[in-house]
């Protein structure tokens, strides 16, 4: 009797598309999310709770506990138990100041680029940290699938510079996950709420104020493409400044004085926090607390005092919102849309001074903390490739930072400029300054001026085996790649000889969202001043030029092409180039080069008959016709 091949009803169907995930890395709570029956949903742990703080405790000769049992034990153990690890990462011991205030870790600084956290486990990165949140959420999503991730698509702030997103893909790595793609948490909100389905050109504001972090983008939605027209925003701006503002406000209500320590410390921003969020639901707090073996006290706070702590930083969330449509050559009125992303959005006075700024009402009716987790989701299920072709939208973000190359003289030249849409390439072509060069060194810089000192340095490295030749004969070409997930390869290769040389750019820890505040504000402030400093270092470097091709003819053919008298004359109009090389005036230099090549006009002549008449000699005319 033939056998018929039957499938079990009761048992599940095998999967037939990839198994991935998206996951909101954030300061305060970690999510995880994943498409199932079409639809993107967060997934819960065994407990219900779909929410992941981001908290890591770690113990001797054990495995580290992560989330509410390490939160449990972040007042006991505040050494021990690392919070808010966003705020680390990618950051170097001069960023790290504020975090020890704060939080009361003790860092180890035997690499100053990447300073490590001292615990009872031994001393830990922020990249090993955020590992361990990753593993936990990836493994709460194969529990929960019954499948391994075949890849992540994890968020980030835009505003994250290039360590900051290099250090989170190293985390990952370090988690065993296959990343996708790195993907602006702004992005990520507008796809949640499926913004990038509007069949008409749309412009899209996305407010996201998270733990941790500020960032603002401007989006506009246009025949399937979703386009970062502008960003903006504070890798150190938000609820964890908030907290840190309430906690010292209720610690100033006790009656005595209180024994400042790490423990102390965190059990003030933890009520400072409980606080926050009742009074965003409510007009007033009275409470009790009290202090493990300390004093105890009655503390009271009410919305319109909490107003008042953090208005000041709401403000300037606002004036970097006003910032990103200046910056789009864009008014309020022309905003569609406005997306609220971060659980800090859900204080009252958030949502009241966005309204009033952009004059559109919020859309809220998505969870703020679950929103950038579904969007992920959805991006990380069509980068699986379960979505069909027509489905499919292409993001579009932008570099935050103009990127360029430091050429002769110190001067900057932009390759790919700040906003450029990424992934880029884009190439230039440069030359030797001297004869017989045989090697280049590139320095690859960040920043909006003109001059390398005043950019940030992200790496150096060098050409070598270029053939010798004269100056200006070479021709190297420089290619910079900014991927999907924004970080910078440089590739340098000669053109005749073939020779190549690839760096991918890991810069040193630590641009603070600051800083690049204060780059582009130097660089519009100082606009008129740079333009005039390049012109000097420019005209420096022709002078230089002109010296050195002058001092390497005179050296071959002046005592045989001129006399005494003549070289003489050239000898003192190149002393008076070199005075005003020195002397820092641009027209001065210009009216030197001149001078110095008018009085050369005869020796140039000659030199040049005297290689005519080299190549002629041995030939008749009538061979050249």
């Amino acid at each position: 009797m033939a056998l018929l091949q039957i499938t079990d009803p009761d048992k599940k169907q095998a999967r037939t598309f990839a198994c991935a995930a998206g996951i909101d890395l954030g300061t305060t709570n970690s999510l995880v999310a994943t498409v199932r029956h079409q639809t993107a949903e967060t997934v819960p742990d065994e407990q219900g709770h779909h929410r992941l703080p981001s908290v890591v405790h770690y113990r001797l000769d054990a495995e580290p506990l992560v989330g509410y049992e390490a939160l449990a034990l972040s007042e006991a153990a505040p050494t021990d138990t690392v919070v808010s690890v966003k705020r680390l990462i990618g950051r170097d011991a001069n960023h790290l100041k504020e975090a020890k205030k704060t939080f009361g870790y003790h860092f180890v600084y035997d690499d100053p680029k990447m300073p490590r956290l001292k615990t009872v486990a031994g001393n830990k990165s922020a990249v090993e940290v955020s590992a361990e949140i990753l593993r936990a959420l990836s493994r709460r999503a194969e529990n929960a699938l019954g499948e391994y991730l075949t890849g992540v698509v994890i968020t980030v702030p835009a505003y994250f510079d290039d360590a900051q997103r290099q250090a989170t893909k190293d985390a990952a790595t370090l988690a065993g996950l296959k990343v996708y793609r790195l993907l602006n948490e702004p992005t990520a909100a507008a796809v949640a709420y499926g913004l990038d389905k509007v069949s008409e050109k749309e412009l899209i504001l996305v407010y996201d104020l998270g733990g941790g972090t500020f960032d603002v983008s401007l989006l506009k939605m246009e025949q399937g493409v979703l386009r970062v027209l502008a960003t903006g925003g504070d890798t150190a701006l938000g609820g964890d400044d908030f907290d840190w503002l309430i906690a010292q406000s209720l610690s100033q209500q006790a009656s005595g004085d209180i024994k400042q320590s790490a423990a102390t410390t965190r059990y003030l921003l933890s009520e400072a926090r409980r606080v926050k969020h009742l009074l965003s639901e409510q007009s007033e707090v009275t409470d009790k607390l009290q202090l493990p073996q300390q004093t105890s006290w009655q503390v009271r706070l009410t919305r319109p005092q909490l107003e008042t702590l953090i208005a000041p930083l709401v403000e300037k969330s606002i004036k970097i919102c006003q910032s990103v449509l200046q910056d789009a050559g864009l008014q309020p009125k022309q905003i569609q849309n406005v997306v609220m992303v971060g659980g800090s959005t859900r204080i009252p006075l958030v949502q009241q001074k966005v309204y009033q700024a952009i004059g559109t009402a919020p859309l809220l009716n998505i969870d703020p903390d679950k929103v950038v987790a579904l969007g992920a989701a959805i991006q990380a299920n069509v980068l699986a490739g379960n979505e069909r072709a027509e489905d499919k939208m292409l993001l579009l973000d932008v570099v935050p930072l103009s990127l360029g190359l430091e050429t002769m003289g110190g001067i900057v030249e932009k390759i790919i400029p700040r906003n450029s849409v990424i992934p880029t390439t884009s190439v230039q072509e440069f030359t030797t300054y001297k004869d017989g060069q045989t090697a280049l060194s590139l320095h690859v810089v960040q920043g909006e001026r003109d001059l390398a000192e005043d950019c940030r340095s992200l790496a150096r490295f060098e050409l070598r085996g270029i053939a010798p030749k004269v100056a200006g004969a070479v021709r190297v070409r420089v290619a910079f790649t900014v991927d999907a997930d924004g970080l910078l390869s440089v590739t340098a290769a000669e053109a005749e000889s073939g020779v190549q040389t690839t760096i991918e750019v890991k810069p040193s820890y630590g641009l603070s969202d600051s800083d690049i505040e204060s780059i582009i504000r130097d660089s519009i402030q100082h606009a008129k001043t740079d333009v005039s400093k390049r012109q000097l270092k420019e005209k420096q470097t022709d002078g230089r030029r002109v010296i050195e091709a002058l001092d390497s003819a005179l050296s071959a053919e002046g005592d045989v092409l001129l006399d005494k008298d003549e070289k003489q004359t050239i000898l003192d109009a190149r002393v008076q180039l070199e005075r005003q090389i020195d002397g820092g005036d641009a027209d001065a230099i210009t009216a030197a080069i001149k001078e110095l090549e008018k009085s050369s006009e005869a020796f140039v002549a000659r030199r040049m008959n005297a290689s005519i008449q080299k190549v002629l000699q041995g030939h008749r005319t009538e061979e050249f016709d």
